[in-house]
């Protein structure tokens, strides 16, 4: 799997989590003390992302940052 294919994955998992728990991206960018557009382009895979960034997004949607990956 390439890096862009692997973004791009890690992104639809958070995606995922997000909508399942009924957030906005403005709400969890909130939450994390990030600009929504960031989340934005994380959950694109146009973004990588610092593992402290994923890590501070899996603790907002109370899952491990395992379930990312």
């Amino acid at each position: 799997m390439s890096n862009g294919e692997y973004l791009k994955e890690m992104g639809r998992k958070i995606k995922s989590v997000r909508e399942a728990k009924g957030l906005y991206l403005r709400d969890l960018g909130k939450l994390c003390n990030l600009h929504y557009g960031a989340i934005c382009e994380i959950e694109k895979g146009k973004r990588d992302s610092h593992i402290l960034t994923l890590k501070n997004i899996a603790d907002k949607l109370e899952v491990d940052v395992k379930d990312f990956l």
